[in-house]
């Protein structure tokens, strides 16, 4: 036994040897227009494979059919993964193409992979790829909407895939940046207002399904505080960082006087059934809190109609519901960032359940800037129909 011990040890010692040894030599040719041998690739590929199906086990996959997460996912894919992995009537970059190895095309090998194993793909990146980790690891939310719109990608037609990316940029107005820009931008970013208007279109009001938050109304201070914190990674996102992160200093003023000096942009409708105890519930954490549970009121900061006292806060009357719970929910688990603003925000939040939650972010989206709170007209058949007072 001994000598057998002694025999394995050699021979990896003298495997060992020779490995480095030819690593040392610079024999073995790394350039990517070399290509790899057929054994290598097999073998890369084999555990690549084997290691996402294990790595993937226990992820639990939310529902992937809502529209506004297919449109977020859509909108970031567009800016930051499509000339990799091209796109329904887009083809790969020719650059990409002579990565080693070469990025697949999605449309056609996207089906290859469940939601689970794309999450773990899309949150973690793949080592020896250029495919990178998502850049905020704390924001599931923002991956999961990436595999919400690969899911559907498969049988996406070109029209389609534009108009979910690229919003009003993809219809009959084709209104450019050019047209609707106030300022010239520098070479760094020739296509700022265009990127911001792909998501929160020209007006500031997102888009109806309250995929991207509604950013007309809010001051100067605000919008300029938030692109800052988003370029420095102070606020996660892994969509919202790489883009404010190439704007220069004066780039991120503009943006933000463009978008805060919007007026009467139009109001965000909603069309569902509304119960009046929800929006009662709401109405009493915005206005008094609930002092038992040591939640403040929200309007001592963000008002309920009129603008917030602090310029660098936000105004939440008429903001989508969907985007104010989603906040809510990510300064109670800590993924909001670690400001001196997110710091209080934890801590007003940290007490909110789910359904104060939505309560609170629904009574906001009903709120009109310099107005009431809507009347609420329940008719026949439980839609809510809205009249101000």
């Amino acid at each position: 036994m001994d000598r057998r011990l002694k025999t394995i040890a050699v021979l990896c010692l003298v495997i060992g040897t020779g490995g480095f040894l030819f690593a040392w030599s610079g024999l073995y040719n790394v350039a990517a227009s070399a290509g790899h041998w057929a054994i290598t690739r097999w073998f890369l590929t084999f555990g690549m494979e084997n290691s996402v199906e294990t790595q993937s086990v226990g992820v639990k996959v939310p529902p992937l059919d809502d529209l506004a997460m297919v449109q977020r996912g859509a909108s970031h894919y567009f800016g930051g993964c499509m000339s990799c992995h091209g796109a329904p009537g887009s083809s790969r970059s020719l650059i990409a193409l002579q990565m080693l190895p070469a990025p697949p095309y999605l449309p056609e090998k996207v089906e290859e992979w469940s939601p689970d194993e794309l999450f773990w793909i899309v949150k973690h990146g793949l080592k020896y790829t250029g495919m990178p980790a998502w850049a905020a690891q704390e924001r599931d939310d923002e991956v999961w909407s990436v595999v919400a719109f690969l899911a559907r990608l498969p049988e996406m037609s070109p029209e389609e895939y534009r108009g979910l990316a690229q919003g009003e940029q993809a219809g009959a107005r084709g209104t450019t940046a050019g047209q609707l820009q106030p300022f010239s931008l520098d070479a760094r970013s020739p296509d700022a207002l265009g990127q911001c208007i792909r998501c929160h279109g020209s007006d500031g009001t997102g888009r109806e399904t309250g995929a991207f938050p509604r950013l007309a109304g809010q001051s100067v201070e605000y919008l300029y505080s938030a692109l800052q914190d988003y370029a420095l990674g102070l606020r996660p996102s892994g969509i919202m960082q790489p883009i404010a992160a190439e704007l220069t200093d004066e780039e991120i003023r503009k943006l933000a006087a463009y978008y805060a000096g919007i007026e009467d942009a139009p109001s965000v409708g909603l069309r569902m059934r509304i119960d009046p105890d929800v929006l009662r519930r709401g109405e009493t954490i915005a206005t008094e809190g609930i002092s038992v549970h040591g939640i403040p009121a929200c309007a001592s900061c963000h008002g309920p109609t009129t603008a917030p006292r602090n310029p660098r806060y936000p105004l939440l009357a008429g903001q989508y519901a969907s985007y104010i719970a989603q906040q809510l929910r990510l300064w109670k688990q800590g993924a909001r960032g670690d400001t001196v603003s997110s710091r209080i925000m934890a801590a007003a939040a940290r007490n909110l359940d789910e359904e104060n939650i939505e309560a609170v972010s629904l009574y906001y989206a009903l709120l009109r800037q310099d107005q009431e709170l809507p009347d609420l007209q329940l008719n026949g058949d439980g839609a809510g129909g809205q009249s101000h007072k």
